[in-house]
C-alpha cells in the first residue's frame, strides 16, 4: 500500500505495455508467400516400337520447377541466434524484444543506434536475463500465481485502467496476455533473486550514516552540539576577598538547592544576571566553537541533567546545568515537531471476479460490522484484506507525513483515532481505514537516520548488483550464432 511496499521491479513487463509491439511465439509465419509444390513432369506415353531409321522422340524440356531439391524448398522460419547454458534463444525472440527496444527508445526521443549495434545490445540483456533465470530455477526461487496476478492488477492500476480493460489494451497491442503474464512472473524472479543474492547482503554501517549525513547537513561528521543552561551571579568590580567569597557561597547554596531538586529554570529566572536568564538561564544549542572554553571543559564530560562545580569567570561566578548533547548532523536535520499516525486497512481490489460494485458493497458491509455491530477491525482485515498487511489485521504501524499515497493520506487525516473511513479509492485498490492513535515525534532523529541507511543501501545496491551481473555473465556458457547464416 505504501510507497515502500509497492509492487517488484517490473521493468520489461511495463514497457512490454507501453510499446505497441507483437509478442510472438518461439515460432512465427514467415511473411513471404510459401513455395508451391514442384510441377510434376507429364508422363510419356508408350509408343509402339519404331524402325531404326526413324527418329528417334524429342526429349521433353526440362521443368524448372522439378530441378529444385528438397532441400532448397525448405522455408526458414526461425533460427538459433544464441546458446545460454543449455538453453537457446531465438531469432524471432531476438526480434520480439527488438521491437520493443526501438519504441521506448522513440517514445523517450532517443536516435536510435544502428541496427546491428542495437541488435548486439538487445541480445546481451536477454543473455544476462536468461542467466538470471537459469540460476533463479536452479536455486529455488518461485512465484505463485497469485502472486503473479496480484502484479498484473496493481500494473493495471498504475495505468488507470481495469484487469479488463488491461487485457483489452494488451489484445490492440498486439501483445499476448500469456506472454505478458509470464514476463510479469521472469521480473518478479529476477527481482527476488537480487534481494537474496546482492541486496540482502549489503551492510551499512553506523560510521557511514554519520558522513552521509554529515554531507548532507554540512558539517563535520564529529561536530558535537551542547544545550547548557546557567545561573550567573555577578561579582561588583573591584570587590573586596569578603565580597567575592559572599558571591561564592550564594552561588553554592543556589548549586545545592538544585541538586535537592529545585527548579533550576526558576532559580535563573529570579536570580540569575544573564541576558537569558527569562529563559531559565538557557543558553540554546551551540557548538564546542561557540561557547567558551571555561563552560566547555565544565560540562564535556557531564550526563544530561547534572550540574558542573562552580565555574568562576572575570564576570561572575557561573552555575552551569548540561541540558542536553548531540551531534551536530541531527541538530541540522532536525525539522521540527512532526505528527505520527498509527492505521489499519483493509484492502480490497477490482477483478474480473470482484467488480467494482461489489468490491464496495462488501466494503460497505465490512464498516457496518465494525461501526454497528461492533466487531473487531483486525480480525476482519485477517479474514477479508488483499494487502500484506492482513496477517498484521491491516496495521500499517507508525505513519510520517508523505509515507502513503495522497489519495489515502487525505482521508486518513479527517478520522478521529478510532473512527472508520467511508471507502476510498487510491492507485492500489479500495480501502477501509481506521486511525488507532495519533503522536508527535520533537524530533525525528532516528527517521533521518532510517532515511539516510535506505539511499546509502540503494547507492551501494545498484554498483553491486552490477558487480554481480557481470560475474553472473562470466560464469556462463555463451555461445553466439547471430552472424551465422
Amino acid at each position: 500500500m505504501t510507497g515502500k511496499t509497492s509492487c517488484a521491479r517490473l521493468v520489461r513487463a511495463l514497457c512490454l505495455l507501453a510499446a505497441v509491439g507483437t509478442a510472438s511465439g518461439v515460432f512465427a509465419q514467415a511473411t513471404e508467400a510459401p513455395v508451391q509444390p514442384a510441377t510434376p513432369a507429364p508422363t510419356a506415353t508408350p509408343q509402339p516400337a519404331t524402325p531404326a531409321a526413324a527418329s528417334p522422340p524429342a526429349a521433353a524440356a526440362p521443368d524448372p520447377a522439378a530441378a529444385k531439391t528438397p532441400a532448397a524448398a525448405l522455408l526458414v522460419i526461425d533460427r538459433i541466434v544464441a546458446v545460454v547454458n543449455d538453453e537457446i534463444i531465438t531469432s524471432n525472440e531476438l526480434q520480439s524484444r527488438m521491437k520493443v527496444a526501438e519504441q521506448q527508445l522513440q517514445r523517450q526521443n532517443i536516435a536510435l543506434p544502428a541496427r546491428p549495434v542495437l541488435t548486439r545490445q538487445v541480445l546481451e540483456r536477454m543473455i544476462i536475463d536468461r542467466a538470471q533465470l537459469q540460476l533463479a530455477k536452479e536455486t529455488g526461487v518461485r512465484v505463485d500465481d497469485a502472486t503473479v496476478n496480484a502484479a498484473i492488477v496493481r500494473i493495471s492500476e498504475q495505468n488507470g485502467m481495469s484487469l479488463p480493460q488491461f487485457r483489452e489494451r494488451l489484445d490492440k497491442e498486439g501483445i499476448v496476455f500469456a506472454r505478458f503474464r509470464e514476463d510479469v512472473r521472469d521480473d518478479i524472479v529476477m527481482s527476488r533473486l537480487r534481494d537474496r543474492e546482492v541486496d540482502s547482503k549489503i551492510q551499512i554501517g553506523e560510521g557511514e550514516i554519520d558522513n552521509f549525513l554529515a554531507e548532507k547537513a554540512g558539517v563535520a561528521v564529529n561536530t558535537v552540539e551542547y544545550n547548557i543552561a546557567q545561573i550567573l551571579l555577578r561579582v561588583p568590580e573591584n570587590a573586596s576577598s569578603d565580597a567575592i567569597e559572599a558571591v561564592r557561597k550564594r552561588a553554592e547554596d543556589l548549586a545545592a538547592q538544585v541538586r535537592g531538586g529545585g527548579d533550576f529554570a526558576k532559580l535563573a529566572a529570579s536570580f540569575s544576571a544573564s541576558p537569558e536568564a527569562l529563559a531559565g538561564g538557557d543558553l540554546g544549542w551551540r557548538t564546542a566553537e561557540r561557547l567558551p572554553n571555561l563552560f566547555l571543559d565544565a560540562v564535556k564530560d557531564l550526563k544530561a541533567g547534572e550540574l558542573a562545580p562552580i565555574v568562576r569567570s572575570p564576570g561572575g561566578f557561573h552555575i552551569l546545568k548540561l541540558v542536553g548533547r548531540r551531534s551536530a548532523i541531527e541538530g541540522k536535520l532536525a525539522t521540527g515537531p512532526v505528527q505520527q499516525t498509527r492505521v489499519r486497512h483493509i484492502l480490497l481490489r477490482v477483478s474480473e471476479v470482484t467488480p467494482e460494485g461489489d468490491v464496495l458493497r462488501r466494503l460497505n458491509d465490512l464498516r457496518e460490522r465494525v461501526v454497528r455491530g461492533g466487531q473487531d477491525f483486525g480480525q476482519l482485515a485477517r479474514l477479508h484484506s488483499v494487502d500484506p498487511s492482513a496477517t498484521r489485521g491491516g496495521d500499517l504501524g507508525w505513519i510520517y507525513p508523505g509515507d502513503t499515497v495522497p489519495e489515502f493520506e487525505k482521508v486518513m487525516n479527517t478520522l478521529k483515532v478510532g473512527e472508520v473511513s467511508e471507502a476510498i479509492q487510491s492507485p492500489f485498490g479500495w480501502h477501509l481505514i481506521q486511525v488507532q492513535d495519533r503522536r508527535t515525534e520533537e524530533s525525528p532523529i532516528e527517521r533521518n537516520r532510517f532515511a539516510a541507511r535506505q539511499a546509502l543501501r540503494d547507492r551501494r545496491a545498484d554498483e553491486a548488483y552490477q558487480e554481480w551481473l557481470q560475474q553472473l555473465r562470466d560464469r556462463t556458457y555463451v555461445e553466439l550464432k547471430l552472424d551465422e547464416t
